[in-house]
């Protein structure tokens, strides 16, 4: 056993006593489907190309409504005008909310939308359709268990900048809602963000700003479920839809393989896209939620 191995094991052992007891005495979920996950891919994949603001976008975002509402989760719209280098463009958030025995709030988040490309087509099968497909398939996972924490399942419009990357011209939707969320002072107690996490060759490496206890939690979670060759130990700086919570003082992690050639090229298509990574990231997610929620538990107070 490496050092590294043995010593998230010991996390995991260490952080067991902070899950709720309610958590711990709840029959098991079943595990993700990720199978089913690559069916939402697919089906997005065929609308085509899904830029914040365009019709396709809208069709996008009306199936996750849709595949929520026959799964019997409520969600809502929460629609938006953004300023962008090409003009001003309708944008829209979904969010399915799962109560639970707590109304402190949990949020697992992702976008939904494509980059805009003049030049090619883009249609985002992992960047954009992965997360889209996660969130769906957690959101029903998640229904089927007793929860301790409220889940706020999101999917974000507009995490792609429409020309180069900028404070302004990118993380429309995540940006709008923890905003309004501060403003109202009803901030989540923990932010998780998934984002390109469907690669045929899942290698997911720590973000460098992410919270280190949330990330130590998915991490170790990880390690135990034997997939250490996917949740890799080095670190890399990645600003994506967390970043506008972890400003406003939320712990935050996000879950990215930034290691992917096809990146914002016509080559990101449904073929790179495979229903193991997706279960793999769904059942690591499933798992680590109840010792999140009891690290929230046990720093209720505080921030952990």
């Amino acid at each position: 056993m490496t050092r590294r191995r043995a010593g998230l094991l010991f996390v995991v052992a260490a952080l067991a006593g902070l899950i709720p007891p309610s958590a711990r005495d709840a029959r098991p979920a079943p595990p993700f489907d990720g199978a089913a996950a690559l069916r939402h891919v697919e089906r997005l994949v065929a609308i085509g190309p899904r830029p914040a603001g365009s019709p396709a976008g809208a069709r996008a975002r009306q199936y996750v409504v849709d595949e929520l509402r026959r799964a019997g989760i409520s969600a809502r719209v929460e629609p938006f005008d953004a300023d962008t280098p090409h003009g001003r463009l309708p944008m829209a958030n979904v969010v399915a909310v799962l109560p639970g025995r707590r109304q402190d709030v949990i949020l697992i988040g992702g976008h939904y939308d494509t980059k805009w490309f003049r030049e090619f087509t883009f249609v985002g099968a992992n960047d954009g359709g992965s997360s889209t497909a996660l969130l769906i398939e957690l959101a029903r996972r998640l229904r089927e268990r007793p929860r301790e924490y409220t889940y706020w399942i999101a999917w974000f419009d507009g995490e792609e900048a429409r020309e180069a990357w900028t404070p302004v011209d990118s993380l429309y939707g995540s940006r709008r809602m923890a905003g309004e969320l501060g403003k109202s002072r009803r901030l989540p107690r923990a932010v998780i963000v998934a984002d390109m996490i469907g690669d045929r060759d899942l290698g997911i490496r720590r973000e460098a700003a992410s919270s280190r206890w949330l990330t130590d939690i998915i991490w170790a979670t990880a390690t135990r479920l034997g997939h250490d060759a996917q949740f890799l130990p080095k670190s890399l700086a990645v600003e994506d839809d967390h970043a506008p919570f972890m400003r406003l003082g939320v712990p935050a992690a996000l879950l990215i393989d930034f290691d992917f050639p096809p990146w914002h090229t016509a080559e990101d298509t449904l073929d790179k896209v495979s229903a193991r990574s997706l279960e793999i990231v769904g059942n690591v997610l499933l798992e680590a939620l109840p010792t999140i929620e009891g690290a929230l538990t046990r720093f209720r107070d505080t921030r952990p």
